[in-house]
């Protein structure tokens, strides 16, 4: 009878822990879907990509999103480490993160890790995107290369590498895009509260456009340098071209974009901020940074709520007359620079024309007219400039007003050498308590040279103040 009890008792044991495997199999046919253990996860691997670098995974891959897209809450399609050829395109369904090994932004990492193969499009810029991204859709952990793109210049052009669907709240995190000719599109198709985060590369034409961006779009920690031709003399064309007319981040229209650690390095222009059909941009930029450019910042026209750029550094060494603040003719929107640093070798910091309002406040201008042509750091054509509290460490011109200025505040700045500012506007212009860095007489003779009359009036108070 004993026995007996044991035997039953077993057998519900049994029961009791067969049972989450026994509901696993009935609600998702066992394994053929390629999920792991995790419901809501799904493995490329058991989708049936090999990450040889040979065989075409792109089915096994999108067997896998597919899968994931039709869960009812969504899931992650998990990358192990492998190199996976992808010869044709990718679509991440809604609330599907395509994730890879990489918890950081890498460099050099092709071939390693989580590593994608782009090979579609080779001279159709305007064809599918290599990854297409849904509503609430995530990119992370992975690195993405482009083993056909030549050294040469030009080099071979590609679509984007990474786009929006037209949905909202799309993401790419901790990802490398080692030589995209162009890198991620957020403006083809409206892309609202998009979400880029520790973003590296070295796109060769074009990095992040944003436009139809209709709620707050955040993009922090990007950092676009020559990871794939540094250092390498068969690849010098494709740095040849990226000066002649790579854009790393160009802003169309934009609801207050947020910002924030962002650099490129080599490039014709750093940041291009355009007029779209849809419209412009205004945001908060801060810690943002251009160098080695003939333009660090391109302004076609902005909002008239503003772009705010806080803690900027500004380099403008490469081209014909480089230029780092180049403020175009249709510009209306106003423009803040606060707390920036130029310096470089550069023709011109700043050239403004336009009807908007361009600010320095607390700026740092370091050097200009490379050539010794007589330029002045800032020349301003149009519109309404302030300079205030700004440091410009070099001798020469420093101020230039043309007569089609509106008005201008030129105030409280420290001049190296003698103060130079040409007033040539017929607007409304205050300059005072400014001051140059040169040679002061002594306060003896200062009083000395206030002449007969200063030193009667001071006679005259003695024996004021004697009585």
């Amino acid at each position: 009878m004993l026995r007996d009890s044991r035997k039953v008792l077993c057998f519900f044991i049994c029961l009791f822990l067969l049972k989450p495997v026994m509901a696993q199999g009935e609600a998702g046919g066992g394994q053929s879907d390629g999920r792991g253990e995790n419901m809501n996860m799904w493995s490329v691997l058991d989708s049936g990509a090999k990450g040889d670098g040979k065989t075409d995974d792109t089915d096994a891959f999108q067997k896998a999103l597919d899968s994931a897209g039709r869960n009812a809450v969504g899931g992650t399609v998990f990358v192990p480490a492998g190199t996976y050829l992808i010869a044709r395109h990718l679509t991440i369904p809604k609330n599907v993160a395509l994730e890879g090994i990489w918890k950081i932004p890498t460099a050099w990492t092709q071939y390693q890790g989580s590593t994608l193969l782009a090979v579609e499009g080779d001279g159709h810029p305007d064809g599918a995107p290599f990854i297409t991204l849904g509503e609430n859709s995530v990119v992370k952990g992975l690195t993405i290369y482009y083993p056909n793109q030549v050294g040469s210049n030009p080099p071979k052009t590609y679509p984007w590498t990474i786009a929006s669907s037209g949905a909202d709240n799309s993401s790419i995190i901790d990802v490398l895009l080692v030589n995209p000719y162009q890198a991620v599109d957020f403006g083809t198709r409206p892309a609202g509260r998009h979400y880029i985060r520790n973003l590296y590369g070295q796109p060769i034409y074009k990095g992040l456009y944003v436009d139809q961006c209709y709620d707050i779009g955040r993009v922090e920690n990007v950092h676009f340098w020559p990871f794939w031709t540094c250092g390498k003399a068969d690849k010098k064309g494709v740095e040849e071209f990226m000066a002649l007319k790579g854009e790393p981040f160009i802003f169309g229209r934009t609801d207050w974009e947020y910002v924030f650690n962002t650099f490129s390095w080599g490039y014709n222009v750093g940041y291009h901020f355009i007029r779209t059909p849809n419209g412009v941009a205004n945001g908060n930029f801060l810690g943002i940074g251009a160098d080695a450019t003939n333009r660090a910042v391109v302004i076609d026209d902005c909002a008239p709520y503003g772009l705010l750029i806080t803690n900027g550094e500004f380099v403008s060494m490469i081209g014909a007359e480089p230029t780092a603040i180049d403020v175009g003719m249709s510009n209306t929107g106003v423009v803040q620079f606060q707390n920036c640093a130029f310096w470089g070798p550069a023709s011109r910091i700043a050239r403004i024309n336009g009807s908007g309002t361009v600010m320095f406040n607390s700026c740092n201008f370091g050097f200009w007219d490379k050539d010794k042509k007589q330029l002045p750091a800032i020349e301003a054509s149009g519109g309404n400039l302030l300079v205030t509290s700004c440091n410009f460490d070099h001798t020469g011109r420093h101020v230039m007003l043309n007569a089609g200025v509106a008005s201008a505040i030129i105030t409280g700045n420290r001049f190296a050498g003698k103060t130079q500012i040409t007033n040539n506007s017929t607007g409304d212009v205050q300059i005072g308590l400014n001051v140059g860095n040169v040679k002061r007489k002594s306060q003896e003779s200062v009083s000395q040279g206030g002449g007969r009359k200063l030193g009667a009036f001071r006679q005259f108070l003695v024996k004021l103040l004697r009585k």
